[in-house]
């Protein structure tokens, strides 16, 4: 492979188009999806009441210090793929091509369940037109949007980076007039009514509903990563990887947080306690119908599903160059390293999500949205977000000359906080999911991945 002027890598063989804008709105669009829309309720049926407002800020600080071990290893090493380029680099002479492949074989599962998520809270929020919409025809509408979402991504990035800035603006017109509707007829009574006890930090349950409501919090700032999953396709990614991830995740924290406490301003949150009820399934369109009207409510709905479907837009183009890199490296499928001979994008990859994550669908339309959640947040964060942190420590130790052009502010500060984060949150898994055991599922896959990867290595000879 031909190698970087600029890092000495290997090229990734894809076109460098995206700036720090869109690669800014790409992270943007994944991170707030249909997410806080349908999480709210679920925050606050976690957490007992508004103190669920620590859930977004915890879950930002989270995102923000291991969004500083992204900025670093995207920086200096901008392959596409993301987390298996910084694995193989740092662990590679060790352990072969074991860490790399864990993390792609975890990865195409967890990607494309978190996009399937997206599509069920659209299906979810598309029951405020269709109050009677049955099991079938939900399934139906959602695996359809699926494939028109592999549909638009098959053309050429800088064709999809344009598409995303249009996506971007109408999910900041949707937030927006959200937020406006629910600060107009606002209540700080109302906002601001937490129930006895709601901070006795003396009280066990206080910090596993904690651990809870930050794992909910940090799946809905997912996505601030999105431009490192790019980084083949990024222009001067050593400037652009950084700022876009410390701008996307600083601006959702605002909005978020302004969405937060203007929703609990109209809507009493012991409304959303019920989970057959509209303030449960569609806080959103609630907020709007008991401000603005029941026009401005259906209006807003609208722009909340086109907003859903940005998010599943940006993270399946993300997810598709994940296995494109490994492939290139032999440790994947080869036909996951070709690339459409006239939009030079990852056709297999791209197939493979649409696949996945019509897979994830149905599975989520059976199960706990919440359950859902818990599940793969917990997959993902021994090969991607420990592991990752671990990397980092790795190559700081082992190669001070990389260059780096960008470095962890207050290194190693933010990468422990993030570290003891993601650990907590995967401590607690099990508690805030009863019954569907997700350390011990974690466990399982990692071993079955195990042995996926030692008939891998005997059938293709790897080392």
């Amino acid at each position: 492979m031909p190698s970087s002027p600029v890092t000495g890598q290997p090229s990734s063989g894809l076109k460098k188009k995206l700036g720090l804008f869109p690669a800014t709105t790409l992270n943007m669009s994944q991170m707030c999806g249909v997410g806080p829309f349908i999480t709210i309720p679920t925050m606050i049926v976690i957490m007992g009441g508004p103190q669920a407002y620590l859930g977004w800020i915890l879950g930002a600080l989270l995102a923000l210090c291991d969004g500083l071990v992204w900025a670093e290893l995207g920086a200096a090493l901008p392959g596409a793929g993301g987390t298996y380029v910084y694995l193989r680099e740092a662990f590679g002479k060790r352990t072969g091509k074991l860490m790399p492949f864990l993390f792609i074989w975890t990865a195409m599962l967890f990607i494309p369940l978190i996009m399937s998520t997206g599509i069920i809270g659209f299906v979810q929020y598309l029951t405020w037109f269709w109050p009677d919409m049955s099991q079938t025809a939900g399934n139906v509408i959602g695996l359809g949007l699926i494939w028109l979402i592999i549909g638009l991504l098959w053309r050429k990035i800088e064709s999809v980076a344009k598409l995303g800035i249009v996506l971007w603006v109408i999910m900041l017109i949707s937030i927006g007039s959200l937020i406006t509707a629910a600060l107009s007829h606002f209540h700080p009574e109302l906002a601001f009514s937490f129930p006895e006890g709601a901070f006795d930090l003396s009280d066990s349950g206080f910090w596993l509903g904690m651990a809870g409501g930050l794992t909910i919090g940090i799946y809905d700032y997912l996505g601030y990563n999105t431009s490192a999953y790019l980084a083949g396709e990024v222009d001067q990614p050593g400037r652009v990887i950084p700022r876009s991830i410390i701008f996307s995740i600083l601006g959702i924290l605002a909005i978020y947080l302004l969405m937060q406490v203007g929703v609990l301003g109209v809507v009493d949150w012991h409304r959303m306690l019920d989970p057959n009820s509209a303030a449960y399934k569609s806080v959103a369109s609630v907020v709007l119908s008991e401000t603005w009207g029941a026009t401005a409510a259906n209006a807003v709905t609208v722009l909340i599903l086109i907003t859903a479907l940005a998010s599943v837009f940006a993270g399946l183009l993300g997810g598709s160059r994940v296995p494109y890199e490994a492939a290139r490296d032999k440790v994947f499928f080869q036909a996951f390293a070709k690339v459409h001979a006239r939009h030079e994008f990852p056709t297999y990859g791209l197939l493979s999500m649409g696949v996945l994550t019509s897979i994830g669908f149905m599975i989520g339309r059976l199960s706990d949205l919440t359950t859902l959640i818990q599940l793969l947040t917990t997959v993902m964060i021994l090969v991607q977000s420990v592991a990752q942190i671990i990397a980092l420590f790795v190559l700081r130790k082992n190669q001070p000359h990389l260059k780096r052009p960008y470095a962890m502010w207050l290194y190693p500060v933010p990468a422990v906080i993030a570290l003891v984060g993601w650990v907590y949150i995967y401590m607690a898994s099990n508690h805030n999911a009863p019954g569907a055991y997700p350390i011990q599922w974690s466990l399982v896959w990692l071993l079955v991945g195990g042995g996926a990867y030692l008939l891998w290595a005997r059938t293709h000879r790897l080392s």
